[in-house]
């Protein structure tokens, strides 16, 4: 059974900095893309980020974090990170790490439909 952990969240001022790790089970974590997502109040889930399987050599970004964010995959490990920089008000939300159903490449890394597995949630509040 897939699972998904998803740890490091919290209050951070604006500016500020975190990092969000995701730890998989379950499975051969290297054969997998992943994705992280948010869901702020009344809204709906949107992308944030997402990595291709085995060692991540490519990686995706919603145009509201590029630049910001990186996303990144210890297989050796298996958890992905999400290093969060120079964060704003507007990132607070839950953020939820997401897992696909098929291996290797998934197409549309952008889209919820793409992945099947997630996390509980990790809250993220970013004060002014």
């Amino acid at each position: 059974q897939v699972q998904l952990v998803e740890s490091g969240g919290g209050l951070v001022q604006a500016g500020g900095s975190l990092r969000l790790s995701c730890a998989g089970s379950g499975r051969t974590f290297s054969s997998y893309a992943m994705g992280w997502f948010r869901q702020a109040p009344g809204q709906e889930r949107e992308f944030v980020a997402a990595i291709s399987w085995s060692a991540g050599s490519t990686t995706y970004y919603a145009d509201s974090v590029k630049g910001r964010f990186t996303i990144s995959r210890d297989n050796a490990k298996s958890t992905v990170y999400l290093q969060m920089n120079s964060l704003k008000p507007e990132d607070t939300a839950v953020y939820y790490c997401a897992a696909p159903w098929a291996r290797y490449d998934i197409g549309n890394y952008y889209s919820a439909s793409s992945y099947h597995y997630w996390g509980q949630g990790t809250q993220v509040t970013v004060s002014s």
